[in-house]
């Protein structure tokens, strides 16, 4: 327990430089919509889209006004957005008032001006979906001593996913070695890869394979080789609350060979169930995420055969993709090989990088 609130005091500091550094840099200039009865909105223009105006307050964090853009008579814009224009022109670049009904953009790079009706914009920095998105992540810890003591410890843990409308393809992967004075005290690694095959928006159909080994669990390879149904329960966009927004669940279940081959113990051949929880939820526009990861494959021939691997962690968003985690890893086994403790807990501390490429305007 104490390990974990030191790992949050940490993440909590790094987050807290980390808006230090953002509080030094001075704040953009404040678009301004005025509308046909006289009001002013002061604030950020996101997007305009299906006939709404979306624009981002001061007086409140994360809210968003939506005014129907019949209603707006002037618009001033002080950062680059692409202006979508009835014959497919699009033109980047600030806006100013123009005369009544128009507005005048500032195009770049040419700096040329351009007055247009308002009438003829179908839609401003709309949101653009590719058809194929990627979100992962790479992150690594390394210690070391010398001197008195001669100990390493190194951690590697990668994730990559792959999103069409139809597939998804998952890899997690992770690697974590230790010594002291050059005697091995931990080594063990784990792989999944998977692919949904998704039936309707939400509903899909899983394939995956898992491998593991641990040094210290007797355990040359674990497998695991399930397929079965999985269901989106929750989505990026289900709920409007902007602490919600970016929350995703799926969960998933079926059938699954499981293989352990040991150094010592007996080989061991089951055919198991499988279940799966995948949760993430950013917030503070992603510069915290808790997430949850689990898998479990429970024995349908030996009920004292379960076996359940647990991530929980948080990630905190230092600068642009650059973040730094904190991550609890438990396995259990509740039929280990003798000499062997059913569980193993793994407290990480990383630094590494994300990327999304979802959500580009």
């Amino acid at each position: 327990m104490r390990k974990m609130w030191a790992f949050l005091t940490i993440g909590l500091f790094i987050v807290s430089v980390g808006s230090a550094v953002a509080a030094d840099t001075p704040p953009a200039p404040l678009d301004v919509v005025t509308l046909t009865d006289g009001s002013v909105i002061y604030g950020e223009v996101v997007e305009m889209s299906g006939g709404e105006l979306h624009i981002k307050t001061a007086f409140g964090v994360g809210d968003i006004v939506k005014v129907k853009w019949a209603n707006v008579s002037k618009l001033a814009v002080n950062h680059r957005v692409p202006f979508h224009l009835k014959e497919g022109t699009v033109i980047v670049g600030t806006a100013t008032e123009g005369p009544a009904g128009s507005i005048i953009i500032t195009a770049e790079p040419l700096q040329g001006t351009m007055t247009v009706p308002m009438y003829l914009i179908v839609s401003a920095n709309p949101l653009v979906q590719p058809p194929v998105v990627y979100n992962g992540s790479l992150q690594a810890g390394f210690t070391q001593t010398t001197g008195n003591s001669h100990l390493r410890n190194a951690t590697l843990i990668g994730e990559f996913i792959g999103r069409s409308e139809q597939l998804r393809l998952s890899l997690l992967g992770r690697y974590i070695y230790g010594d002291n004075a050059d005697k091995l005290i931990t080594r063990n690694s784990r792989g999944t890869i998977k692919l949904d095959f998704f039936l309707s928006k939400r509903s899909f159909w899983f394939a995956s394979a898992y491998f593991e080994q641990d040094t210290f669990q007797d355990l040359k390879m674990r497998t695991a080789l399930a397929s079965g149904p999985g269901y989106q329960f929750i989505e990026k966009d289900d709920f409007t609350r902007s602490w919600l927004k970016d929350m995703t669940l799926y969960v998933e279940a079926g059938a699954a060979y499981f293989n352990e081959d040991f150094k010592l113990a007996q080989d061991k051949s089951t055919f198991r169930g499988r279940w799966s929880v995948k949760f993430n939820w950013p917030l503070f526009d992603d510069r915290v995420t808790f997430y949850h990861y689990q898998e479990a494959y429970p024995s349908v021939q030996d009920i004292r055969d379960f076996y359940l691997t647990m991530d929980n962690g948080m990630r905190f968003k230092i600068f642009e993709g650059f973040v730094s985690g904190i991550q609890v890893t438990t396995r259990y086994n509740k039929n280990p090989p003798p000499n062997v403790s059913d569980t193993d807990n793994l407290y990480l501390m990383t630094l590494g990088y994300t990327f999304d490429t979802s959500r580009k305007r």
